[in-house]
């Protein structure tokens, strides 16, 4: 295969890493096992044009990227839908797409497990014209990454802390949305702190990630009730993948779903992927099964 890797110097972990010696391992790893391979660093700011250079490469086979969520999710919609795999380098701070695939969660040991893995197809959504890998969100999640994003960190345990911080500050301050909900035909008004649309089902036991991601089928989750503590449990239970027990959400599969924001504020009340994005009137919301092509661990279960 022809693989070429960009890593983000500013995104994620990578930021208090030796990327020197990271991408040595790569271009040694890849070699080993009978690759071409490039590596490329580039700053934040450069991120969108070098996967859009690299995207449109007719010798290319694989794209793989290591930085924040922003350029994971950036790189899988820009190869959605065509030749191009995606390879994941799990420079994150939850890394739940990555665990989805069964790719090693240390740099290293995920490096030395795709040098030596296969392709397969696995469902992207979407959300208008954008791609997403994970997770669409309106509501509590939006505002926790703008109060997040206002506070200092500078590694993956600061990251961590201050998103802490920022769902004890979001519940102080609870929002409640107003939207109508279409799902597979079916509308709902409702007022809600959150509602949240997966890439495939979220499993049990764990964090919030997808255990198939060839199940075809959109999650959502929506917040039934306005109470502070029922919001708070309900946050620490999606944690440790204890959702299905809560009486305060509920949760159904779709092909797609449409929402409509009644709001007037519109700038960075959805997130995507982690990543902050304004939010439209309309948002239709679509799962493309095997849209989507990856490098995944030989080992891993995914066919």
């Amino acid at each position: 295969m022809n693989v070429h890797a960009i890593l983000n110097r500013d995104g994620g972990t990578l930021r208090t890493h030796d990327l020197d010696l990271l991408a040595a391992l790569i271009r040694d790893e890849f070699t080993l096992h009978g690759h071409g391979i490039e590596v490329e660093e580039v700053g934040g700011g450069e991120v969108e044009a070098a996967i859009g250079r690299q995207s449109g490469r007719s010798d290319l086979d694989v794209l793989m990227v290591g930085g924040g969520d922003g350029t994971v999710s950036g790189a899988a919609g820009a190869v959605a839908g065509g030749r191009i795999a995606l390879g994941l380098l799990p420079a994150g701070t939850m890394n739940l797409f990555a665990r989805s695939l069964h790719i090693p969660l240390a740099l290293e040991e995920a490096v030395r497990a795709l040098a030596t893995g296969r392709v397969v197809e696995v469902d992207i959504a979407s959300v208008n014209d954008r791609y997403f890998v994970h997770q669409f969100a309106v509501g509590v999640h939006a505002r926790m990454v703008r109060t997040r994003e206002k506070l200092d960190y500078g590694s993956r345990i600061g990251k961590m802390w201050a998103s802490v911080k920022a769902v004890g500050a979001a519940v102080r301050a609870l929002p409640v949305v107003d939207l109508s909900i279409e799902i597979d035909g079916r509308s709902e008004n409702v007022r809600t702190p959150a509602v949240a649309i997966s890439n495939n089902i979220y499993g049990d036991g764990h964090l919030p990630y997808a255990d198939d991601p060839q199940g075809g089928r959109l999650g959502i989750y929506l917040m039934r009730s306005t109470d502070r503590a029922a919001v708070l449990k309900l946050t620490i239970d999606m944690m440790r993948g204890a959702w299905k027990a809560s009486q305060s959400l509920s949760v159904a599969e779709a092909d797609v779903i449409r929402i409509r924001y009644h709001g007037r504020k519109r700038h960075d009340r959805a997130v995507m992927d982690g990543e902050l994005h304004d939010l439209d009137e309309v948002s239709e919301v679509r799962i493309r099964p095997r849209g989507l092509r990856v490098l995944v661990p030989d080992e891993a279960p995914i066919r």
